[in-house]
């Protein structure tokens, strides 16, 4: 049987691309559709690990790193693909428009694996990407939209990485979907008592994860805060920093684990449509002060594995901070909660429902 993927863009290598690579490992996929892949080489090693593949993409290729600022473009591309007709079952990772894919025979099987809210820079969060100009350009937004809701009817089935986007793919698109909780590679991150005297937040450097008020709250407390990552908005956020906040840029998975491991609270501001990175917090036995919404609703047990505060706003954070140095928490409670999500749970439970729908066919 042959499989194909699709996946929306392949950049950096995140929580998202995480999953793809299980997937890839899981289906043993010999194709991947995407818009554009500006990937580096030991990235895309960890997706495809030396399996033979291709990798087909679009004229957004041409425009390196900068792909975004022709986001309106994107549904277009994305239906201009022509997916083999030999393809027997396609896969199809989205966070923005991978699931607007055409299948080429109706024999095809399409699942969609949603790994957040889809296309977030035209729904949830339209203002805060464009700012200012979201009024200007809202009659182009309002289009995407209309195309957005035609193209999510394309997948035959969608599975979300939790019940936050279950219920955000019934509101927004009319679907029904499954859920099934994204891996999370818990073996690389250790169990540490010995806690050092700083915060840590991991995470792209974008608007929706909302680190400017992290930044913030942390130039007000003048606490100590590393903040591991990088992405678009990396030198902005670099400039004039104060000398309690570090920010080391991207770092390997090993280099990560070093960091949350010895942090006193892993910090969440944005609104996650799971959240990887809070599970491996609590593996490492670090507790997680969260924004109280998303998928962390679901992922971190509160006042056992972690506490919430309720805006976003550097007043509202530095509250739950004041709070969290207060109470104690069980680093055997937070490992043995977090190996609940183990990659061997996301590969059998993804690999029944794609057999069931296979067999469902026949």
């Amino acid at each position: 049987m042959k499989k194909v993927l699709v996946a929306d863009w392949l950049d950096k290598y995140g929580g998202a691309e995480r999953v793809i690579s299980l997937l890839q490992k899981t289906f043993r996929f010999t194709e991947t559709y995407t818009l554009t892949c500006v990937m580096e080489p030991d990235d895309l090693q960890k997706i495809y690990l030396n399996q033979a593949h291709e990798i087909k993409t679009t004229p957004l290729k041409y425009l390196g790193k900068y792909f975004r600022l022709f986001f309106f473009v994107f549904p277009f591309f994305i239906s201009r693909f022509k997916i083999e007709k030999d393809a027997d079952l396609i896969i199809s990772s989205s966070h923005a428009i991978a699931k607007g894919i055409k299948k080429s025979r109706d024999s095809q099987i399409h699942i969609s694996y949603f790994q957040a809210r889809n296309a977030n820079y035209i729904w949830d969060q339209a203002k805060l990407f464009f700012g200012k100009g979201y009024y200007f350009i809202y009659p182009i937004i309002a289009i995407l939209r209309k195309i957005d809701v035609m193209q999510a009817q394309r997948p035959d089935y969608i599975v979300c990485n939790s019940k936050f986007v279950q219920e955000w793919v019934k509101e927004t698109y009319g679907r029904d979907a499954a859920v099934i909780y994204p891996p999370v590679s818990l073996s690389k991150f250790e169990l540490d008592a010995d806690k050092e005297d700083y915060y840590v937040a991991v995470g792209r450097m974008a608007h929706i994860k909302r680190f400017d008020v992290l930044i913030e709250a942390f130039r007000e407390n003048k606490k100590k805060l590393i903040l591991i990552g990088d992405g678009d908005l990396y030198q902005q956020f670099k400039q004039n920093l104060p000398d309690n906040i570090s920010m080391p840029g991207f770092l390997n998975s090993d280099e990560v684990n070093v960091y949350l491991k010895k942090a006193k609270a892993f910090i969440q501001v944005g609104i996650e449509g799971f959240g990887i990175a809070s599970l491996e917090a609590q593996a490492c036995g670090t507790p997680v002060i969260a924004y109280r919404m998303g998928g962390v609703l679901e992922t971190v047990v509160e006042d056992e594995t972690g506490i919430f505060f309720n805006e976003q706003s550097p007043t509202s954070l530095n509250q739950a901070i004041q709070k969290f140095e207060t109470q104690n928490f069980d680093i055997h409670k937070m490992r043995a909660h977090a190996l609940q999500f183990s990659e061997g749970r996301f590969v059998a439970e993804i690999s029944d429902f794609v057999q069931d729908k296979l067999n469902a066919r026949h």
